[in-house]
């Protein structure tokens, strides 16, 4: 059983959602909430697994909501305005529901949900198995979302104030950390070999000394991450 809240300023649409929870078996309303300070007061006794969230509110925003929460549930976002989209994909939330929601769209985040906390049960990465459980992601650069597959993936580069994926078609610039790739991306194909780059283990080409090569790029392996490298390569030869 999944505990939810929901949270939205607008009572017909916090009514709605409710009537939504209450429709699928495996969710359980813990209570709801027409403003997001009350909702906060709450969290901090009542921890719960999920928060179906309204973005746009008063005083407090669903996003600064999410942000001020130092271990925060899992989200679905529901909101009116569509160009929130963007940062739910930032945010790392379970889905993004658009108002008004069919009860079919809101299934089909529940469903979502209850992967993510079946992943998180089975003690893997729960971001990783929910986010990004297919062969591709989806990247925020600039103004737009690009699909990457896994697959194109060569190496990541951490840069002074971003990330860049090399691909097999081409460099992609964003602001998502290396770390947050490094958690999330499997673990059985891709690995960090120093502070500032994530290789694909399907991509390496030759491994020599202190050196990765992978597409004629030489990239570096640095002391702190050379052992578990080497433990990772040594079970594959």
């Amino acid at each position: 059983m999944i505990k939810c809240i929901a949270v939205d300023d607008e009572p017909l649409a916090l009514e709605i959602i409710e009537d939504y929870i209450r429709k699928v078996p495996f969710l359980s309303l813990e209570g709801k909430f027409e403003n997001a300070a009350t909702a906060l007061r709450y969290l901090q006794d009542e921890p719960v697994d999920l928060v179906f969230l309204d973005i746009k509110m008063p005083d407090i925003t669903g996003i600064q909501f999410l942000k001020s929460l130092k271990h925060p549930p899992m989200v679905v976002f529901t909101t009116a305005y569509g160009e929130y989209a963007l940062d739910g994909f930032d945010l790392d939330v379970v889905d993004y529901l658009l108002k008004p929601v069919p009860f079919e769209r809101f299934l089909k985040a529940a469903a979502k949900a209850r992967e993510l906390m079946a992943a998180n049960q089975h003690k893997v990465n729960p971001v990783a198995e929910a986010a990004w459980l297919n062969d591709y992601i989806f990247i925020k650069t600039e103004y737009k979302i690009i699909k990457i597959n896994l697959e194109d993936i060569l190496f990541i580069e951490a840069l002074k104030d971003y990330t860049k994926i090399y691909t097999q078609v081409q460099p992609v610039l964003t602001l998502r950390s290396l770390k947050s790739f490094e958690t999330r991306l499997p673990a059985d194909k891709f690995i960090r070999v120093h502070r500032s780059y994530l290789v694909s283990l399907n991509k390496i080409n030759s491994v020599e000394k202190n050196t990765v090569m992978i597409a004629n790029q030489s990239i570096p392996i640095s002391d702190g991450y050379r052992d578990r490298f080497y433990d990772v390569i040594n079970k594959n030869s």
